[in-house]
């Protein structure tokens, strides 16, 4: 983004120095830091979100996460860090294209470059230290890139960051991290003293001498920027009066956990998931939780409904390929009535698919992929904040209706960082206590309700609530039955609770007018991007609004009389469907991307789609260029 302004140069650093430093003043910026896997380039960039989170500005943060655990070190697919979008206002999404980048080496450099996932003119930090590297083919790939970077108009400063770190450590790899940050924080104008606290927050758990030593390398870092760089940038911050915290979406979904009275967590570690319960494994047990770690999904799935009979709702928590081995133990959970919240972080598929990219492909196995019909809930949080309080909701509607309650995430809310209001407890977010008086004389274990399908639940060791629980089909009282109106008359019973839920459901709020031109609908992690983009179309005259759908599974009311107000529709998804401009292509083979299917089957509108598989988050400058595209 262009200066705004520009303001006067800085004076001379203080080391003596000088340094012709000019300060433009910016809306926003995006910034990456890069390196090899384990350089630390993650939490520098975590620790710089969160030092410009706390300054009052807007932040999102989006994690480069390389596809293998440990790649080859400087190759080109290996890069690892963390793309940090800082706003002078709330920041929804991670953005386009990156603006300054801090490069450890330059072949993980080149790998953002081929992605096209830097500006044109971007400014690159890159560590020097190649140019002298005493491998040959190490130096001239350094120069010969150096080259090509700026005859392609990138801005390249090279920075002798080994050099400098060691002036302080022996091993520079565990100290190269916190000496970028410090030329960040000088680099963006940040109170150098709010970086002192942030450093010792993130190493709070290490000796003293560690993290003395990494706030050493911060200053040493800070120091370096402001006596040679010729740059700096400011944005100013709005700060809010209310107190924020500064989390990703795993993080958020495991303080629902916590603030839901949930007290058991089952689980087998599958990326991206396995870091909500790394938190929960720290937290849990200081407010009376247990995480159970299984040997495997199958496992935590039956172990979560066995706790979850026992009468306190339990969370097990698995990304896509860990929810295809649990769906037949979820169905006995249908079957038997036992509430349950399952959350799914979605990563790229099928198969092992794209472990650590993002992807929204589970939507349909997580509404139809059983044997049988097993009719759940489905909740996708479209933010971080709603990471949070979808949790809290999931657990309500499983132990008010008895049924499993599947909370959609994804890699792309699970690995990014964003401040929100800092939630204020609340009692009726917890769970009553367990009911173990007498069951009533007569009471039947699913005494089906003909209106609504929902039954008393019954709890173990209730006087006279002994019953035998069964995942084959059952009459009211529990017992084996095979007859075809007793199937009927459950299956019927299991289905009406959706539509008991749906009618507790408000209206989905459309983003900008309710009627128009164009209206873009999606679900989930792409909200920020889409209304970003919409929001600019609106200010510029267009007629266009958005529909973000949070319950996909009963659809709230309401959705049909919105979509009538508009001359076209279409949703934007990261899923798969088929590009309706290829060869091979036309209306009767077209596969379309799963809400819009979703949509077109349930209120018969004329939907159109578009969606990407890329594995990265979608940017608003794509959503625009789509948009564009269906208004022509």
């Amino acid at each position: 983004m262009a200066p705004d302004d520009i303001i006067k140069p800085n004076k001379p650093a203080a080391n003596g120095n000088h340094v012709n430093r000019v300060s433009a003043r910016l809306k926003e910026h995006i910034v990456e830091i890069i390196s090899d896997s384990g350089e630390g380039a993650q939490k520098c960039g975590q620790s710089f979100g969160s030092i410009v989170a706390r300054m009052g500005h807007g932040v999102w943060t989006v994690e480069i996460i390389p596809a293998e655990i440990r790649p080859p070190a400087r190759s080109v697919a290996g890069a690892s860090g963390n793309r940090i979008r800082i706003g002078e206002k709330r920041v929804t999404n991670g953005g386009n294209e990156t603006d300054l980048v801090v490069a450890f080496n330059e072949q993980v450099l080149l790998g953002r470059v081929r992605s096209n996932e830097l500006k044109q003119g971007c400014t690159i930090l890159l560590e020097s230290m190649w140019r002298d590297d005493p491998n040959l083919s190490i130096r001239s790939s350094y120069v010969e890139t150096y080259k090509q970077l700026v005859a392609a108009g990138y801005r390249v400063y090279e920075i002798p960051m080994e050099e400098e770190c060691h002036k302080h450590v022996t091993d520079s790899r565990r100290g190269k991290n916190m000496f970028a940050l410090g030329m960040l924080c000088s680099c963006y104008s940040l109170d150098l003293q709010v970086a002192r606290d942030q450093v010792a927050l993130t190493f709070g758990k290490k000796s003293e001498k560690v993290i003395n030593t990494n706030i050493e390398l911060l200053e040493a870092g800070f120091a370096w920027a402001e006596a040679n760089l010729d740059f700096r940038y400011e944005i100013p911050s709005s700060k809010t009066t209310e107190p924020q915290i500064v989390v990703n979406g795993n993080t958020a979904l495991a303080l629902g956990v916590l603030a839901s009275g949930m007290e058991i967590c089952a689980m087998y570690p599958i990326t991206p998931a396995t870091s909500a319960s790394h938190y929960l494994s720290d937290a849990f047990e200081k407010v009376g939780g247990v995480v159970h770690q299984a040997e495997d999904e199958i496992a935590a799935c039956a172990f979560a409904i066995g706790a979850s009979y026992a009468g306190k709702c339990t969370v097990t928590i698995t990304s896509g390929p860990g929810y295809s081995l649990k769906q037949e133990a979820i169905g006995l959970a249908v079957m038997g009535e036992i509430p349950l919240v399952v959350v799914n972080v979605m990563r790229g598929g099928p198969s092992t698919g794209q472990p650590t990219k993002t992807e929204q492909g589970d939507l349909m196995t997580t509404i139809f992929g059983s044997h049988g019909d097993a009719p759940k809930v489905v909740i996708a949080p479209g933010t971080i904040e709603e990471c949070f309080y979808s949790v809290i909701t999931a657990r309500k509607i499983a132990e008010t209706f008895n049924m499993v309650v599947v909370i959609l995430s994804d890699a792309n809310l699970a690995t990014s960082q964003a401040p929100f209001t800092r939630p204020s407890f609340d009692e009726a977010w917890l769970a009553p206590p367990i009911d173990q008086s007498a069951v009533p004389a007569g009471a039947k274990p699913y005494d089906w309700d003909p209106k609504t399908g929902l039954a008393r639940r019954f709890i173990p060791g209730q006087p006279g609530g002994m019953h035998t629980l069964t995942g084959l089909a059952h009459d009211v009282n529990s017992h084996v039955a095979y007859d075809p109106e007793i199937n009927q008359q459950g299956m019927r019973a299991r289905s009406l609770k959706l539509a008991a839920l749906q009618k507790t459901l408000l209206p989905p709020t459309v983003f900008g007018d309710p009627t128009g031109d164009l209206l873009v609908i999606g679900w989930g992690s792409t909200k920020g991007a889409i209304e970003e983009a919409v929001e600019e179309f609106r200010e510029e005259g267009k007629r266009i609004s958005s529909l973000h759908l949070t319950f996909i599974q009963p659809m709230p009311p309401g959705i049909k009389e919105i979509l009538a107000g508009f001359k076209k529709i279409i949703t934007i998804e990261n899923n798969w469907s088929d590009d309706p401009n290829d060869e091979i292509i036309d209306e009767t083979n077209r596969r379309y991307s799963a809400l819009a299917m979703l949509l077109r089957s349930r209120y018969l509108f004329d939907i159109d789609c578009w969606s990407e598989c890329r594995g990265t988050p979608l940017k608003p400058n794509t959503v625009r260029r789509v948009i564009l595209e269906a208004l022509s």
